[in-house]
């Protein structure tokens, strides 16, 4: 990988489209960027939406297909929707790093640590994905089969401009709430009969507070920086950033694991 950097490495994964080739390019820029074999890189500039396949097809997010879980047809159907939000983690993790490495809100001694970070959460989320993606072929399906909504792209959009805005979105909302929906998904796979795709939401589950952690212990940093209170900063950001409100009940145990304690949270119901 001479004269490559980690920057254009994860730019090669943002825009890359076919969604194994994108998984197999976010795992070989972790495993570079953490075996020592390339530099960071000077800034590089992100793109607005990265690079996707033509299948699945996006639409609202309320006719993405729902399917009772005592049938196959519904078992892919869910098992299809997590491939969406593993594939798009991908690119949120990536684009991350390649938009906010350099970002002056940050401390210059830790910039490192930061980019370390995101890129383990990134190289977690491709191999989310490959689990998923090959779940739904060993089902008799596969990802891009059923449509998809794009509201995770959205939210990145939207915090484009702002890491603290993006880190109160993205992990400490949108992750935070996988936490919350992913053990009564594990239980009713469970009680369906489907042991590996709730063997596979257990690993997931446990990955993802680790990566809502990774953002609230940021977001900690960016405040302390600024001199902003972090709960109601926190309440600032996601009222003016994020579309909807937070949906009880909360898995208080797993995010407070995730060091996001209620009163961030709490009066954003």
């Amino acid at each position: 990988m001479s004269g490559e950097t980690l920057l254009h490495l994860a730019l090669q994964v943002l825009e890359t489209a076919e969604p194994r080739a994108k998984a197999a390019a976010a795992r070989a820029a972790a495993g570079a960027w953490t075996g020592g074999s390339v530099p960071l890189g000077g800034p590089v500039e992100a793109p607005d939406r990265p690079a996707r396949p033509p299948e699945p097809v996006c639409v609202a997010p309320g006719k993405v297909p729902r399917r009772r879980l005592n049938t196959l047809a519904g078992r892919c159907a869910l098992m299809h929707a997590i491939a969406h939000i593993e594939f798009n983690a991908i690119d949120l993790a990536f684009d991350m790093v390649v938009r906010f490495a350099h970002d002056s809100t940050l401390d210059d001694a830790r910039r490192t640590e930061f980019v370390t970070d995101w890129i383990g959460v990134g190289d977690d989320e491709a191999r989310h994905f490959e689990m998923v993606a090959d779940r739904l072929e060993a089902m008799g399906s596969h990802y891009g089969a059923l449509p998809a909504h794009d509201g995770l792209w959205d939210s990145a959009q939207a915090t484009a401009g702002a890491l603290d805005a993006r880190l109160a979105v993205a992990p400490m909302v949108l992750e935070a709430r996988g936490l919350d929906v992913t053990p009564g998904m594990i239980e009713r796979l469970t009680s369906a009969g489907d042991r590996e795709s709730a063997g596979i939401l257990r690993i997931i589950y446990e990955e993802e507070v680790g990566h809502v952690a990774a953002g609230a212990r940021w977001f900690r940093h960016l405040c302390e920086k600024s001199g902003h209170e972090p709960a109601s900063h926190f309440q600032t950001l996601v009222t003016k950033y994020f579309r909807g409100r937070l949906k009880p009940p909360f898995n208080t145990d797993a995010r407070m694991r995730a060091d996001l304690p209620a009163d961030f949270y709490g009066p954003l119901v």
